[in-house]
């Protein structure tokens, strides 16, 4: 285990024993990292499989679970992982920008099968995608068919399983739900791809973890694919207009268009919404063909409770209230974002990767380093970059049109940060509550950048704010950008140094006076 794994001595749940034992593979991502507490609370022993297990680290969950570090096309790290489990929730996708990711898939599925038969697993869990009936692998989009194939491969793994397959799931912080919220939300009127019409079969995010957590006590006898949805049958453009209802806005007019494929729907999706165009694409490519369930069998093996599956409205307004109580828990940009840089930062002692610039900013602040942090920890999203926000604003369009996440992901939380979460187009790499942020770049770069701002003492005992961008260069491509950017620090980096220092100042003066 990697300096970033923790562990924990579950706790016996009294005389029925601690329950199964189980392995959540994925447990950073959207569904992963809401599956491992309702596990827990259904008195399961998790182990969690990550390949940053750092990214782990601030969950409220995770002092109670095992994390391992570790990557499913690691036949010896998936081995390790495995041992013990009776469960293997398998919840990892490669989302496909590379031209080998349905290899990779394949792969990756193949090995967890052969590992989960070998280790004598008692069950494999996945989560997979609801497929058009009737039409043949071909004609799918490659992200269907390789959750398709996915699910075959574990199905014939030699180990009972259970494959769920879901069409649209409806939960704050989704990447369907974001996309529909957004598009809705800016859009009163909306000139849309004909997949628009497309009959789809949504499902709560609630009922697919509902499902999730009941497969894990199937009977041995069981192993086959069901396909779960809600209540309700519609296409895109009526859950727009649904939408706008339980969001009190006014009915959205949508007029579609043959003329937008898949591709470039992808590219307006990421102009207008936080999800950017790698994410989209997939997205985009489901809705071509109609997504409906042809069975509900799972409800006689995971019963339904009253008032469930979740219909739509009820869906909608759960996961628009979780995001205006700032109650995400997880969001699709949990998962690292396709294309995006991984390396972490270099330590500056051992650093001999060539080329780190560095632009450092310090001064004074009048305020405690308690109120400055609270300014650190709520950059980005509605609170903004505290410098030219035209240059942000700017520097984010041209993202988003060159495919990259653009400046449109936000916040999970309005208030606090943990590792893992996106900010805007960084992502969270470090965080010493009170102390440090570091924020790593994911927008489309000629190299890796980072931010960081910290908040201390100087040795006179006075507040002192300091910030540090860096960039490790990528070929001459990235020396030139770094110069060509140079003359706009002052303004960008100089502005956001002052503002921070000021507006720390004016929330100490604030609670002086209050």
């Amino acid at each position: 285990m990697d300096s970033g794994a923790q562990q924990a001595e579950p706790e016996d749940r009294g005389p029925g024993g601690p329950g199964l034992h189980c392995l959540v593979t994925g447990a950073t991502g959207y569904i992963g990292g809401r599956l491992v507490p309702e596990l827990l609370d259904a008195g399961h022993r998790v182990r969690c499989l990550a390949r940053t297990p750092v990214k782990l680290r601030d969950h409220p969950w995770v002092g109670r679970t095992e994390v391992v570090a570790g990557d499913v096309t690691d036949e010896a790290s998936v081995a390790d992982a495995l041992r013990g489990i009776d469960v293997a929730y398998y919840l990892v996708h490669a989302l496909g920008t590379g031209k080998d990711f349905e290899r990779t898939d394949r792969t990756a599925a193949r090995i967890f099968g052969e590992q989960a038969k070998a280790a004598g697993v008692r069950r494999v869990v996945y989560l997979g995608g609801l497929t058009p009936r009737g039409v043949p692998a071909r004609e799918l989009s490659p992200h269907l068919r390789s959750r398709a194939e996915v699910g075959d491969i574990l199905l014939r793994c030699g180990v009972p399983a259970t494959v769920l397959r879901a069409a649209v799931i409806i939960g704050s912080g989704s990447a369907s739900f974001e996309m529909l919220r957004y598009l809705t939300e800016r859009l009163p009127v909306m000139v849309t791809p004909r997949w628009v019409g497309t009959a789809i079969q949504p499902i709560a995010v609630r009922d697919v973890l509902r499902y999730l957590v009941g497969s894990a006590t199937m009977p041995d006898s069981v192993s086959r694919a069901f396909d779960i949805g809600g209540p309700d049958v519609l296409t895109y453009r009526e859950l727009m207009q649904r939408y706008a209802a339980v969001a009190g806005l006014p009915r959205r007019v949508i007029v579609p268009v043959p003329v937008l494929t898949p591709r470039l729907s992808s590219h307006w999706i990421g102009l207008v919404t936080p999800v950017p165009a790698a994410v989209a694409k997939p997205l985009a490519e489901s809705l071509r063909h109609e997504v409906v369930c042809d069975e509900h069998d799972i409800a006689g093996l995971v019963p339904d409770p009253p008032g469930t599956p979740i219909g739509v409205d009820r869906a909608l307004a759960l996961a628009l209230r979780r995001v205006q109580e700032a109650q995400v828990s997880t969001r699709w940009s949990s998962a690292a974002v396709p294309g995006a840089p991984s390396d972490p930062l270099p330590t500056d002692p051992d650093w001999a990767g060539g080329s780190l610039y560095c632009d450092r900013r310090q001064t004074l602040v009048e305020a405690s380093p308690a109120q400055l942090w609270r300014v650190i920890e709520g950059i980005g999203g509605e609170n903004g970059w505290y410098s030219f926000p035209l240059a942000w604003s700017v520097r984010g369009l041209l993202d988003g049109l060159a495919g990259g996440v653009g400046l449109r992901r936000g916040r999970r939380d309005a208030a606090r940060l943990r590792v893992g979460d996106s900010l805007d187009f960084w992502r969270v790499e470090e965080i010493e509550p009170g102390r440090l942020l570091r924020l790593r770049a994911e927008m489309r770069l000629p190299g890796l950048a980072w931010l960081e701002m910290s908040a201390d003492r100087d040795p006179e005992g006075r507040t002192r704010y300091r910030q540090r961008a860096l960039f490790h260069p990528r070929g001459l491509l990235g020396h030139a950008y770094w110069w060509a950017v140079s003359p706009f620090h002052a303004a960008v980096f100089g502005g956001m140094t002052r503002n921070i220092a000021r507006a720390a100042a004016r929330s100490s003066a604030a609670e002086d006076a209050g």
